[in-house]
């Protein structure tokens, strides 16, 4: 330990090692992650780890960086727990033995996973345990690296501070623009981590040597030793194999220069880098090799752009007022083109009925036009206001954010989060939904958007302005967990509802009893005209969320070939019904025929 501290404060700054995964990947055939190396191939890890120290480095990290319980229980490996951290230290021991260098060993430790939220006292007894096994095999340090969220690197240094008096270096990544997750820029970070108890703090992976030492240079005023480990650049993707940049060893030997008159005390690499980058890092050091230009933070000025006042959506203004909103559903077209759609959206319109259009969003999880697409050439062909079904099931987080900030530029503003048909009942069936985040996820990250902020908290360009809607059940079968759900939508953001089809007002009644006999956002109901005894009969049996009274069912089936007059019928004295109770209504129409929806709104 006092060779680690001695080091960190007087003499020549540190050499580290380079990256470990990209090297073992063809280690072994079948490798499940990088970690499994240690078990199935210790020799290779032994030559990494050999390699680098004939390169140069002091300092080498175990191959246990994603070696924590919860990472092997998703590749299968839980039980081999402890025989891969233990092996991890083993072999890097073994490589220091055979090399006769006197070379310090750190505990690879990194994040648990990204996106999902942990509770604090679940994650830290995972980073405790497997810190707990790398210092009883024996290592110097222990190293967190590769946290993207600085409140889980807080987290897992107190969790293992608890059960280690090593050494802890502490290590975020950061982006191009040096902030972490959050938008948290690097000064503020490294001011936060000073506060614990760790000898050096700095950056790990990232989007290169640039970034990093955008970063470092932002990271010195906290007043610890700092340590910089850049990805060698940003990787691709070719024929299935991550590819990295051609950094060459100058590039990196003129980083290191630059690393080290920021103050870094200890620099070496990360994904894609090699023992070539890493013998550069240490004949630059040795040489006390002087930077060619002094690192310096360019940017170009930004001309002021004037933000235009937010502009109140149609339904916002509509549902603001206290107008009676009457909105009809419709299916995205299947293919190409959608002239169909328009024309029907156009009707509507001109019936003098309508005043929205809500889009689905790959209904019955069959492949159809985005609704956001949808809606944008409805407002724009049809001019009627539409309201998109958007799922967080067809795509990432990053998507959907990417296809919400597209259509709000084209003046989409209206949206409905919902979760969206799972896949498995359409026409995909070995395929799974992405769900990176749920209808309440969505709700906030279109709440964060409105607050100009981005759901991992980094500024956009000036705040959006979305009316977010969600869906809600008043018949659902487990009424305390809908009413919770719900709770937690009207909380998350949400401006508006749209509810389940519905067919009487005993279930919206009781709901809204539960709710102290108001929503605490404005609802708009569905409401479906059931045209035969059949189709009630499969949608009360068949379709998850829709239940249809009785005698509703009773009534088509009596009414026999006048079933459609008799659905109708029963449909116009539930609108009249939902009048004083709901803000609007929104109508679903018979199958492929969105114009017979008339039929109910005009006598």
């Amino acid at each position: 330990m006092a060779d680690v501290l001695a080091r960190l404060h007087t003499g020549p700054p540190i050499v580290a090692d380079g990256g470990m995964g990209a090297l073992l990947g063809g280690a072994a055939a079948g490798l499940r992650c990088p970690e499994e190396a240690n078990l199935r191939a210790p020799e290779s890890v032994v030559a990494v780890h050999a390699s680098y120290i004939r390169a140069g480095a002091e300092l080498i990290e175990t191959n246990t960086f994603g070696a924590n319980r919860r990472k092997l229980a998703a590749k299968l490996l839980e039980d081999d727990f402890e025989a891969i951290n233990s092996a991890g230290v083993r072999l890097a021991r073994e490589a220091r033995d055979v090399s006769g260098r006197d070379v310090m060993i750190a505990g690879a430790i990194g994040p648990l996973g990204e996106l999902e939220v942990f509770d604090p006292r679940e994650r830290g007894p995972l980073y405790a345990e497997q810190a707990q096994v790398l210092e009883g095999r024996g290592v110097d340090l222990l190293m967190l690296e590769t946290f993207f969220d600085v409140d889980d690197l807080v987290v897992a240094v107190e969790a293992v501070r608890a059960v280690s008096s090593l050494p802890l270096v502490a290590l975020l990544t950061f982006d191009d623009e040096a902030e972490a997750a959050g938008g948290l820029d690097a000064a503020a970070a490294a001011d936060r981590l000073a506060q614990l108890d760790v000898v050096a703090i700095g950056t790990n992976h990232g989007a290169g040597p640039h970034a990093a030492l955008t970063a470092l240079g932002r990271m010195g005023g906290a007043g610890l030793p700092l340590a910089v480990l850049p990805n060698i650049g940003l990787a691709t993707i070719v024929g299935g194999r991550v590819v990295f940049p051609h950094s060459t060893p100058e590039y990196f030997a003129d980083f290191a220069a630059q690393a080290v008159a920021l103050g870094a005390r200890i620099v070496g690499g990360c994904c894609g880098t090699t023992p070539a980058q890493i013998e550069a890092i240490r004949s630059a050091l040795d040489e006390e090799r002087s930077p060619r230009a002094s690192f310096e933070e360019r940017t170009l000025p930004i001309a002021a752009a004037s933000v235009p006042a937010e502009r109140e959506t149609g339904l916002a203004r509509a549902l603001r007022s206290g107008e009676w909103v009457v909105s009809v559903e419709l299916d995205p077209p299947k293919g190409g083109t959608n002239d169909s759609m328009i024309e029907v959206a156009r009707a509507l319109r001109d019936s003098g009925a309508v005043g929205f259009v809500d889009v689905n969003d790959n209904p019955m999880a069959r492949a159809r036009m985005n609704a956001l697409m949808a809606s944008i050439a409805i407002q724009r062909e049809a001019g009627i206001e539409a309201i998109p079904h958007v799922t967080p099931r067809d795509t990432t987080v990053m998507g959907l954010e990417g296809v919400l900030l597209g259509a709000h530029a084209e003046g989409v503003r209206n949206i409905l989060a919902v979760t969206g048909d799972p896949p498995h009942v359409g026409d995909y069936p070995g395929s799974r939904g992405v769900y990176e985040v749920d209808s309440i996820g969505l709700v906030q990250l279109l709440a964060r958007l409105n607050e100009g902020i981005d759901y991992v908290g980094k500024a956009i360009d000036r705040p959006t302005s979305f009316h977010v809607g969600v869906a809600v059940n008043p018949s659902a079968d487990d009424v305390e967990l809908e009413l919770e759900r719900y709770h937690r939508k009207v909380a998350a953001g949400a401006q508006f509802a749209m509810t389940q089809a519905l067919f009487d007002l005993e279930g919206l009644e009781s709901f809204l009893g539960r709710l102290g006999g108001a929503s605490p956002i404005p609802v708009l109901a569905g409401v479906w005209p059931l045209r035969s005894h059949a189709m009630a009969l499969r949608l009360h049996n068949e379709v998850p969320g829709i239940s249809v009274p009785a005698f509703v069912l009773d009534a088509l089936e009596r009414a026999g070939a006048d079933a459609p007059a008799v659905g109708l019928e029963l449909a116009r004295e539930l609108v009249a019904d939902l009048r004083g109770r709901v803000a609007g209504i929104y109508v679903i129409p018979p199958f492929k025929q969105p114009e017979a929806a008339l039929d109910l709104l005009l006598r």
